[in-house]
């Protein structure tokens, strides 16, 4: 027996199986990308070299598909990647429950880590100066900025104000939610008085440009560097638009509002004391070469409706570039000058620490005596965005029972565009321009 299997002869993989071959007339590999083909929505780049042949020694050759994500292959083995920027969908931003306190938008311990950094290397070396605006003085390459927010503001209110008489927008009698549209939304979300009574439905009726630009309020501080304003003094402060705060310390010159402008760096004693220096010896001051002329706001008899709809849609084009230059320019003024926001609740204020005032009636104030629990704000506590539901292209009315299907966007820019702008690219995620809107509900059950 094992003489027989000495004289068997040993067969091979090799030869029992014919070698393989390599097919050069491959299948075309496709992958199917859920968007709406749009030039500037994708950037789209060559990549060579997608599928590589690897040959190995023996007869035939291998393959190895280097195939990436949202791929599509041509002919001539280069690939064009398709990339989008902005997400297709994504989820609305979240509301915060009143019991809830608002995050912090760099953590608690991200902040000590960066402290520890900064003494650990800031000693043995001498110190540095203040830079401003800690110092006293404004930071000269933003006061510019500063006129630009403060005009656009302006302008964003007229045109608002202008284009809502004839762009209908609906406002509740019991809520603070409003709708843009001749006909207010069906959904049962109101949370006003005797809102039981009627199941949560909407009173709707008219409103005004506020409810949809929401004034922020701040206290006006004739010197950013002085001393916190106490609690008996909160009525004697007077009260003034958070944003036009944020340009008068930003070097915007409003005579109905005087600030103080230093010329010279304070001098540091202590912890927070410090002295003013002196100025006798500087020369007149000369005229301010970044001083701008400032827009006023027009009267209710001086609002005059668009006549014709190519004038309408020009004006939501201006109205919505004014909204873009409001937010970005809001957003380079706060990364040189400190905004405060409680914690809490949506006050804000315009200064490197948060005043004392005990006027806070959020959850557990009880607790805290009434005081705010300043920190850090973020661009939408001074600018609210006000998201509300988006109207399809077709013209029909929003149905309850197809709630998640239908998008939101801030009130502003949702005006604008039933006014005739186009939708800018960086709000189409949370409007859901992509998603198909059942035509009955019994359609509806079917998607998965």
């Amino acid at each position: 027996m094992r003489e027989a299997l000495v004289m068997r002869p040993s067969t091979s993989a090799s030869d029992l199986l014919p070698p393989p071959t390599c097919f050069s007339r491959l299948p075309p590999l496709r992958s199917f990308v859920g968007l709406r083909w749009s030039a500037p929505r994708f950037q789209v780049r060559e990549r060579a070299a997608a599928v590589v042949g690897i040959s190995s020694g023996t007869p035939g050759c291998s393959l190895r598909l280097g195939v990436p994500a949202l791929t599509v292959f041509r002919s001539n083995q280069r690939a064009a990647v398709i990339r989008n920027e902005h997400a297709q969908n994504v989820d609305f931003p979240r509301n915060y429950s009143k019991r809830e306190k608002k995050p912090f938008p760099i953590p608690v311990l991200e902040l000590r880590r960066r402290a520890k950094e900064r003494t650990k290397a800031a000693q043995g070396k001498p110190k540095r100066p203040l830079p401003p605006p800690k110092n006293g003085m404004l930071v000269r390459r933003l006061i510019p900025v500063a006129y630009k927010v403060y005009n656009a503001r302006i302008l964003l209110i007229n045109n608002l104000r202008k284009l809502m008489k004839v762009v209908p927008v609906k406002g509740c009698k019991y809520c603070s939610e409003i709708h843009v549209g001749s006909v207010g939304h069906p959904f049962r979300t109101c949370r006003g008085m005797m809102s039981d009574q009627r199941r949560g439905e909407h009173d709707w009726g008219s409103t005004l440009a506020e409810a949809v630009f929401l004034p922020v309020e701040a206290y006006h501080l004739e010197d950013r560097l002085g001393k916190r304003i106490p609690h008996d003094q909160r009525f004697a402060v007077p009260r003034i638009p958070a944003l036009v705060e944020l340009c008068i310390q930003a070097g915007v010159d409003l005579p109905e509002y005087p600030t103080k402008r230093r010329r010279k760096p304070i001098i540091k004693i202590g912890k927070s004391e410090f002295v003013d220096a002196d100025e006798d010896d500087l020369p007149e001051p000369e005229p301010d070469r970044f001083k701008q002329a400032l827009l006023e706001e027009l009267r209710f008899d001086e609002i005059i409706a668009p006549s014709s709809p190519e004038e309408t849609a020009a004006l939501a084009e201006e109205t919505l570039e004014a909204w873009e230059t409001v937010r970005d320019g809001a957003l380079k003024l706060m990364k040189g000058y400190a905004v405060r926001v409680c914690g809490y609740c949506p006050e804000v204020h315009v200064g490197p620490t948060g005043h004392k005032a005990r006027n806070c009636g959020a959850c557990k104030h009880q607790q805290r005596n009434g005081q705010h629990g300043w920190q850090a704000a973020v661009l939408d506590d001074l600018i609210p965005p006000r998201y509300v539901w988006h109207m399809p292209e077709s013209g029909e009315e929003l149905e309850r029972e197809l709630k998640t299907f239908y998008g939101q966007a801030p009130a502003v820019v949702e005006l604008c565009i039933q006014g005739g702008a186009e939708v800018p690219e960086k709000y189409k995620s949370t409007m859901r321009l992509d998603i198909g809107i059942p035509s009955s509900l019994k359609e509806a059950e079917m998607v998965i």
